[in-house]
């Protein structure tokens, strides 16, 4: 049975429900039943031999699937990430945590993948962000030390997200919120989201940033949608924060940006360029301290772009190696084989170890001990 209050999941654990493409809710749904309706959260298996691991990573772009919001929630995952989804019926909690131990991840720090917890639906929309916060909260206290969760909200639902902030922050303590690049169409830096901005802001909160499509679908058929969207709508959001003059209101606020921001790195001169042609009061206002300081403060995770040299050698030359947090996307992406990836590029031994722990360590306090 699954607690509604206390999501403590007993019984088989989620495992690999076959070769299915889950476009349809028929074939995705067959996957959920196959694993039964409940997912091993079971401290036998987390062995804290993590505490002596080298290097101790920690892995800020981890996501887990509550059941319920599986079976619920079926056709918008299958349209959000298409053929992956078939990639979702192989993770539970058990699994998560043999691939860490392989990687030498001591913690991963969960969130909600596209399409996250808001359809539009209102008051629906706040019980699925309370039901997967729960969720992760409950596998924080059954593998001590070995996850975090970045909690959802239902962002342009601004009383419910700053009612779920408090609750996941002083209730559950949560590690930060995590958020979707885009919501109905509008950008991170609309204006709509300024309240919910601004008390993220005044708890000096990390905001873990996903991508998912705000607009174009799947223009090119045969193309999955993630594979050209997911990383143009991170760059669209980071535009859109940095000209609405967001980074710079919300100083406090530490944002991680997944995939090493997306397509950011090949046009960032045209963005620095288009500040440039501001009006001073303007860019007085929206960007003081100019575009590379905002720019360069960010975070950005290394899932995706860790296994291109050529890509992680430019963002080295853009990006201070502080700002630099080693993200594996399991399950989508292996974190075992983005260990192997990161030990091939040219990071010295000082640099990756800060990579891949200290400046993680640097975001979350409870991570010091």
């Amino acid at each position: 049975m699954i607690s509604r209050l206390g999501l403590r999941y007993r019984g088989q654990s989620l495992g690999n429900a076959g070769a299915c493409a889950c476009h349809s809710r028929r074939t995705f749904l067959t996957g959920v039943a196959a694993t039964g309706a409940a997912a091993i959260l079971s401290p036998a298996v987390a062995k804290a031999d993590a505490a002596g691991a080298a290097p101790r990573t920690v892995d800020v772009h981890h996501h887990i699937f509550p059941p319920r919001y599986l079976a619920d929630n079926s056709d918008q995952i299958a349209r959000s990430i298409g053929p992956f989804a078939s990639k979702i019926h192989a993770w539970s909690p058990r699994s998560a945590i043999d691939n860490m131990d392989q990687a030498g991840v001591a913690t991963a720090i969960n969130s909600m993948t596209s399409p996250g917890v808001w359809f539009e639906d209102g008051e629906a929309a706040r019980a699925r962000a309370r039901e997967c916060n729960e969720f992760g909260a409950q596998m924080m206290r059954d593998f001590p030390g070995r996850f975090g969760m970045f909690a959802a909200i239902p962002l342009p639902d601004t009383d419910g997200s700053l009612n779920e902030i408090a609750y996941a922050l002083d209730v559950l303590k949560l590690d930060g919120i995590g958020l979707m690049t885009s919501y109905a169409g509008k950008l991170l830096g609309d204006p709509a989201f300024t309240p919910v901005f601004e008390e993220i802001n005044r708890r000096k909160a990390v905001v873990f940033v996903h991508p998912t499509m705000s607009c174009c679908g799947n223009p090119m058929p045969g193309v999955s949608p993630p594979t050209i969207e997911f990383p143009m709508d991170s760059t669209r959001t980071i535009t859109s924060l940095l000209f609405s003059g967001g980074f710079a209101r919300y100083a406090d606020t530490r944002f991680i940006f997944s995939h090493g921001g997306g397509m950011l790195l090949p046009i960032v001169q045209r963005l620095y360029g288009a500040a440039a042609q501001m009006k001073p009061e303007e860019r007085a206002i929206k960007m003081p301290k100019g575009p590379e300081y905002e720019l360069t403060r960010q975070y950005y995770e290394l899932a995706s772009i860790g296994f291109n040299p050529a890509g992680i050698a430019g963002l080295r030359k853009l990006m201070p190696n502080s700002q630099l947090l080693y993200g594996s996307d399991e399950p989508f992406l292996s974190t075992v084989q983005m260990t192997s990836a990161l030990q091939k590029l040219e990071f010295s031994a000082d640099e990756l170890a800060a990579v891949q722990r200290g400046n993680a360590v640097r975001l979350f306090a409870r991570l010091q001990t």
